[in-house]
């Protein structure tokens, strides 16, 4: 088996994806063999050495290859892990103050909003080319992708090329565990149902996996009655107007509706304005990647720690023939597994997974208001990849005046003028 990690350098999802592929006991004893890729050839470097110290602390004997160059590491591959950017927060920074500064409140700037567009735009300029290889170099590779924003970049993805892919994220878990601590019990006791898309689901159902006695409602209950300042405020609006249980940030869902910013507010919550600035910086305590990496920090929980995703898991299930049921993953709803949204759209839902490949399941409707809130985001991402694809600008703006929060046409052209500027290094040009 070979597995082909891209953007490898990451210092977040690098390391996480790493460490759980050394450190999965199921790839033991059967010739794996992990390439890490990165263009940046330091981070590449470091995240390498690394590798090579948790592969020799757990005993595992996967085998162990990097390359700046993916296709040097493409051909023969089984499953592509992507997770790419450039400059991410700088640009992501543009991406939430510029729109702010034309007088558009969003949240985040990063998934929704249209700051999203071109962080969508970014994406897909590193993420199409690696499609472009994968079909070429080898083209039976499941593609794994974690690259945001997740379903514009994947949407891109299945209809523009010919790749095999699926959409991992850990969002759904804010929502399971949320419903765990409500009710008490490890949610793994529960039959939940969650669909929608990417950062924006609904859960539809939460059983007792033995009595099969509802829970959806006492989970709603109690969590309005929780006055202990846990529950985001929009997040609490969300439930109390449409039944709405879901991830629990306000700043995720926020991206998608018009008035996010009036319950979270439009400080953008990486930048200066949420911390204090001290007139002596104090110097970090927190170890760095370089430190492990060099061994002049012994390896510990922090470093070994295991990412939380479900990506080691499903290609298990995949090899092994596990036919495990996964929460949420991230599919084009090409078979209506929600029966009220296009069948063009990328949706997250749950799915069985085995040595067939991944299963989508189909969950029913979702309720209408939050299907005509998806719809739009749907109609948006449709127009981002047209755009993409026939590099036309008016497609842009389009894609610009149907998002809930851009209420000028002025204000968008100008915005879409000043960040094709901006970012121009970055995107492809439009005409």
């Amino acid at each position: 088996m070979k597995i082909v990690l891209i953007g490898a350098g990451s210092r977040s999802f690098g390391r996480g994806q790493i460490a759980d592929i050394l450190q999965a006991p199921e790839l033991r004893g059967h010739q794996v063999t992990l390439t890490l890729v990165d263009q940046d050839e330091t981070a590449l470097e470091t995240m390498t050495a690394l590798a090579e110290r948790i592969k020799a602390h757990s005993g595992t004997d996967v085998a162990l290859q990097s390359t700046t160059d993916r296709r040097q590491a493409l051909p023969g591959a089984d499953y592509v892990i992507t997770a790419v950017a450039r400059q991410r927060m700088p640009l992501w920074e543009q991406d939430f103050r510029v729109p702010l500064a034309y007088g558009f409140r969003h949240c985040l700037g990063e998934n929704g909003g249209p700051g999203a567009l071109f962080h969508a735009l970014r994406s897909l300029e590193l993420v199409i080319p690696i499609c472009r290889d994968i079909e070429v170099l080898c083209p039976h590779a499941l593609l794994l992708n974690f690259t945001n924003p997740e379903a514009r970049v994947l949407h891109a993805i299945y209809h523009l090329t010919t790749v095999r892919a699926a959409g991992i994220c850990h969002g759904v878990f804010s929502a399971l565990n949320a419903i765990s601590h409500y009710l008490e019990r490890p949610w793994e006791e529960l039959d939940i149902v969650s669909a929608g898309m990417n950062h924006f689901y609904y859960v539809l159902q939460i059983k007792d996996k033995a009595t099969g006695e509802d829970l959806l409602g006492e989970v709603r209950r109690r969590i309005l009655a929780d006055d202990s300042g846990r529950v985001p405020p929009l997040y609490r609006k969300m439930l109390e107007i449409f039944d709405m249980v879901t991830y629990m940030s306000d700043d995720h869902i926020g991206e998608y509706v018009s008035y996010g910013a009036e319950f979270g507010g439009v400080k953008w919550h990486y930048g200066q304005e949420v911390r204090p600035v001290p007139l002596h910086e104090a110097p970090s305590s927190q170890p760095t990647l370089e430190e492990y990496a060099s061994g002049q920090r012994p390896l510990d929980e922090w470093v070994l720690r295991r990412s939380g995703e479900i990506t080691v898991p499903m290609i298990c299930d995949i090899e092994f023939d596990r036919g495990n049921w996964r929460p949420a993953v991230n599919v084009l709803n090409r078979d209506l597994y929600i029966s009220n949204l296009p069948a063009s759209g990328v949706v997250e839902v749950p799915a069985v997974v085995d040595a067939q490949g991944i299963h989508p399941l189909k969950v029913g409707p979702l309720p209408e208001p939050v299907a005509a809130m998806i719809r739009t985001q749907f109609s948006i991402i449709e127009l981002v990849t047209e755009a993409y694809r026939t590099r036309d600008r008016r497609l842009l703006l389009q894609a610009l005046l149907l998002d809930p929060v851009v209420n000028s046409v002025t204000a968008a052209e100008r915005l879409l003028d000043d960040m094709l500027t901006l970012q121009a290094e970055y995107l492809p040009s439009f005409r």
